[in-house]
């Protein structure tokens, strides 16, 4: 029997924004009354790199990549079609048309509105997020869609390795066409600290559980328990950017919309491409919703991790990639009502 839409999405999932204002509400009272603590732990850096932020951003990205079996990609001949066309839309549209639709907002029709210099941090911002299509939350919005579990999993197991490789030179290009300068460095190290180290031990720990203790253990058992730590860890890390953030925002706080609007834009647009191309290349359904979704959504996570090594917790940039997290969840949402409700009409 299927589940209910509602028992699909956890309780905390579907209101993931309201947890986000709340905690950009803890934030930035901590930035005004308590500024000894984003003071204090902004002494633990290491390279650039903020040891607490980094200790909770592996609390979030490690159990993400524990649910992904990359001995999946095997099968990706059996769903060739839709895996092909995800990979277009993740890599050849997602990267491009983020940035060129921040361009124009950041730079045209926000000119006299936003600082040329903030104008510049956002850009930067949306590149680390465009360039990061979605991982671990593709599983909630694959089942709420009745998507095909076995395809998901190859496109997201695929997806992960293309990160490896792609990230890096499609984020430095697009930075390059603006002439903005990015500590390539800093970029590479973060890549190794928040996608690399975290795809090894996953494969690491997948294999030694399988092997001693069987996939169902691993599944239903071990990963289980990391749910509710992935959870604290993603609210403090919200808290912990906020605090850094507070004077920003308080400073600026008609940014937030004027970054979510090119953002939202952009999240309509590439599931718009990849759910019609999906049908006129005759791609069933249950493949084209979770492949246009996929493409639509980031993986903020790794995009707020980067932009925080590269530009520190206070930065613009930072703000930037946190406004993704805001609007994400409702936006997705939207999308999978959309796709439910055209069902028949994909048919025809």
């Amino acid at each position: 029997m299927k589940m209910s839409q509602s028992t699909k999405i956890s309780f905390f999932d579907k209101y993931l924004t309201i947890w986000v204002i709340i905690c950009m509400i803890i934030g930035i009272l901590i930035s005004q009354f308590l500024p000894i603590i984003p003071e204090f732990l902004n002494q633990f850096e290491y390279a650039q790199i903020s040891i607490p932020m980094a200790i909770l951003i592996w609390i979030m990205i490690y159990p993400m990549m524990l649910k992904i079996d990359f001995k999946s990609i095997k099968k990706v001949k059996d769903n060739i079609r839709g895996i092909l066309l995800t990979w277009c839309v993740n890599w050849l549209l997602q990267p491009f048309s983020m940035y060129l639709i921040s361009l124009l907002f950041f730079t045209i029709l926000y000119q006299g509105i936003i600082t040329p210099e903030l104008s510049t941090q956002y850009l930067i911002g949306a590149v680390l997020l465009g360039t990061a299509p979605c991982t671990a939350m593709v599983f909630v919005w694959s089942e709420l869609t009745n998507g095909d579990p076995a395809y998901t999993l190859v496109q997201v197991a695929t997806n992960d390795i293309i990160i490896l490789f792609a990230y890096v030179p499609i984020v430095t290009y697009l930075l390059g066409i603006s002439n903005i300068s990015i500590p390539y460095d800093t970029l590479i190290l973060s890549v190794i600290l928040f996608v690399v180290i975290p795809f090894i031990a996953s494969i690491i720990t997948r294999n030694y559980l399988t092997n001693n203790k069987g996939k169902e253990y691993l599944e239903e058992q071990f990963i289980p328990k990391f749910k509710n730590i992935t959870i604290i860890g993603l609210l403090l890390t919200l808290i912990f950017i906020f605090s850094f953030q507070g004077n920003l925002i308080l400073s600026h706080p008609q940014d937030i919309i004027l970054i979510a609007i090119p953002f939202t834009i952009q999240i309509f647009l590439v599931f718009t491409v990849g759910y019609l191309s999906a049908k006129l290349l005759k791609i069933p359904q249950n493949i084209a919703a979770p492949g246009s979704m996929v493409g639509a959504s980031n993986f903020f996570e790794l995009a707020v991790a980067i932009a925080i090594a590269l530009y520190g917790l206070g930065s613009p940039v930072a703000l930037a990639t946190t406004v993704g997290v805001l609007i994400e969840v409702p936006l997705m949402l939207t999308l999978v009502k959309i796709i439910n409700n055209t069902k028949e009409w994909y048919k025809r």
